[in-house]
């Protein structure tokens, strides 16, 4: 189902949190799912993943993992403080020491007068002061849009899993 890279990098993301004793939540809008998906694909991922949010829209954001409504309305849905917060609502709601979060664009077309591929992944972490917000854009149609968003959130997470 997951390319051979987005399964590696699911499995190194589960061993350096198992390692470290922690648990992993997402909180997912343009990929509705595959990245908390594309962990539990791989055996054993229960005692490291806890729990997906699918807040696909404002409404959801902001009742699940309480994105401030006026974040949203200032910055768009489709913004870095819209991932931040969805990353610390994450952590929050679901009592976990990792939160992937990513909300974007995947089309076709534009979107709140932002560019299709478009997207912020937000990362928040127990040894982070704050939320890490990336900002990426995207190339091709909707499923490798989300294909690599999902390949570039775990990355970025297993990135600060590793850091001191």
């Amino acid at each position: 189902m997951f390319s051979k890279e987005i399964q590696d990098l699911a499995t190194r993301l589960l061993l350096e949190c198992r390692a470290k004793d922690w648990t992993v939540s997402t909180a997912e809008s343009c990929t509705g799912g595959l990245i908390a998906g594309a962990l539990t694909e791989i055996a054993g991922s229960s005692n490291v993943v806890d729990r997906g949010f699918i807040t696909y829209s404002n409404e959801a954001k902001n009742e699940l993992i309480g994105v401030n409504s006026d974040t949203i309305k200032k910055h768009g849905a489709v913004s870095p403080e819209v991932a931040e917060q969805m990353a610390m609502g994450a952590v929050k709601e679901a009592k976990t020491n990792l939160a992937i979060a990513v909300t974007g664009v995947a089309g076709p077309g534009a979107s709140e007068n932002k560019p299709a591929g478009l997207v912020y992944i937000g990362i928040a972490a127990d040894n982070l002061d704050k939320p890490v917000v990336t900002k990426v854009n995207f190339e091709g149609n909707r499923s490798e849009v989300r294909s690599s968003t999902v390949r570039t959130a775990l990355f970025l997470a297993l990135s600060v899993t590793q850091k001191d």
